[in-house]
C-alpha cells in the first residue's frame, strides 16, 4: 500500500515543523525547518500521480539498506509549484521538478545549497518530457538517496565538528595516529590488541563506535568474504555476550559491500546485520575499510546498533556520519565534509 501523500500548506508547516541549525547561516539566513531526512518535492499535481512522478516517489521512498526491517529512506511530502511560497521555501531538504520541452533538450540535475535557508539542500530534476524525466530517475536513483543522505550527514558531521567526545578522540589517536568525531554520548568504553569500542550502552536505542587494525598482506583483504571473515575473529576476542560461547559475529547473507570514497581515498563499504551467537541479540552495522598506505595495515571504522523497539534509520545514519570524519595518519584533508554533488552520464551539475 502507498504511502499517504502530503499536501503542505502554510498552516501545516507552522504547525508541525521544528527549526534545525547548522550549515553556512548567514546574519539574514533564516535557519531552515523541518526534521532529519524529509523532503518536500514541488511538482505539479497531475505528473507527480503519472509513471513520472510515481517514479520519483518510488525512489524516495525505497528501503534503507541494511536494517533488519523495512524503513523508507526519507519522509515525503509534496506541494504545486503554485503554493511553493516562502515558508515552504524555508524547508531543508526540496527537490523541484521542471519538465519543459521548450527549455531542455535531455534530463539533468541542478543543485545548491541554503539559497532560501540554512542549512539547506535543493535539487532541481530538469527534463524536456516525462518519459525521460521518469527514466532519467530511475536510471540515478542512487544518486538521488546519496545527495540527500550526505547532506543530512553532513549537518550530523558539523554539529560532531563542536561536539564530539574528547576522550574517545585521544583514545584513538594514541591507539591509531587517526583522528575520528563521535558523539559525547558514547562514554562507555573498552580496549583490545589494536581494538577499541565505545558505546552509550543503553538498553534501547544503543549506539556503538568501533575501530581496530591489522596488517595489509593480502590483495583479496577489499573483498566481503575477506572483510566477515577479518570481522567475526576480531569482533570474537572482543565483543562476547552475556554468557561463556556467545560473541558478536556477522550475519553473511544480510551483508552487501560497495567501493565508496572516504577524505578523497578508496574505502569498501559493508553493511549489514550482526548477532550474537546463541542469543537473540542483533542489529545493524556499517563498516568503513581502509588502506593506511604509510604503515601497510588497514583500519576498520565501524558503527553498530541495538533497538530492538525503535525504528533504526536515523540513529544508524546519525553514527555513520563519525565514520567520514575518520583521518588516516598523515592525511591532509582539510575538515571532514562528504563532498555533496550529483554526477551521471546524462547530467550536468550547476551550483
Amino acid at each position: 500500500m502507498r504511502k499517504h501523500l502530503f499536501y503542505l500548506s502554510m498552516a501545516l508547516v507552522l504547525t508541525l515543523f521544528a527549526a534545525c541549525s547548522g550549515g553556512n547561516k548567514g546574519v539574514f539566513t533564516p535557519t531552515s525547518s523541518g526534521r532529519a531526512y524529509e523532503i518536500l518535492v514541488v511538482v505539479n499535481p497531475g505528473l507527480w500521480e503519472r509513471p513520472a512522478g510515481r517514479a520519483l516517489f518510488d525512489v524516495l521512498d525505497s528501503d534503507v539498506p541494511g536494517l533488519p526491517q523495512s524503513e523508507r529512506s526519507f519522509r515525503i511530502m509534496y506541494t504545486a509549484p503554485a503554493n511553493y511560497d516562502s515558508t515552504l521555501k524555508l524547508i531543508r531538504n526540496i527537490i523541484i521538478v521542471d519538465v519543459n520541452k521548450d527549455l531542455y533538450t535531455q534530463p539533468k540535475f541542478k543543485y545548491a545549497r541554503d539559497v532560501y535557508a540554512a542549512p539547506q539542500s535543493i535539487l532541481t530534476i530538469q527534463a524536456p518530457d516525462e518519459e525521460s524525466f521518469e527514466k532519467f530517475v530511475e536510471e540515478n536513483k542512487q544518486v538521488i538517496i546519496d545527495f540527500f543522505t550526505h547532506a543530512e550527514m553532513n549537518r550530523q558531521i558539523s554539529v560532531l565538528k563542536d561536539k564530539h567526545s574528547d576522550y574517545v578522540a585521544t583514545k584513538v589517536k594514541s591507539m591509531f595516529d587517526c583522528d575520528v568525531w563521535v558523539p559525547g554520548e558514547l562514554s562507555s568504553t573498552k580496549e583490545g590488541e589494536n581494538f577499541f569500542w565505545a558505546g552509550t550502552n543503553t538498553a534501547t536505542g544503543d549506539q556503538n563506535f568501533v575501530i581496530y587494525s591489522y596488517p595489509y598482506t593480502d590483495k583479496d583483504t577489499f573483498t566481503k568474504e575477506y572483510f566477515v571473515h577479518k570481522r567475526d575473529s576480531v569482533m570474537k576476542a572482543n565483543i562476547p555476550g552475556a554468557q561463556e560461547g556467545m560473541y558478536m559475529m556477522t550475519d553473511s547473507l544480510m551483508t552487501d559491500v560497495r567501493p565508496i570514497s572516504v577524505q578523497g581515498d578508496y574505502a569498501l563499504e559493508a553493511r549489514g546485520l550482526w548477532r550474537i551467537k546463541g542469543d537473540f541479540m542483533g542489529g545493524p552495522f556499517v563498516s568503513h575499510v581502509r588502506l593506511d598506505k604509510p604503515n601497510q595495515r588497514i583500519i576498520v571504522s565501524e558503527i553498530f546498533v541495538y533497538s530492538p523497539d525503535k525504528m533504526k534509520r536515523n540513529l544508524v545514519r546519525q553514527m555513520e556520519a563519525s565514520l567520514y570524519t575518520l583521518k588516516l595518519p598523515g592525511s591532509k584533508q582539510e575538515g571532514a565534509e562528504i563532498p555533496v554533488g550529483v554526477t551521471s552520464k546524462d547530467t550536468t551539475n550547476n551550483k
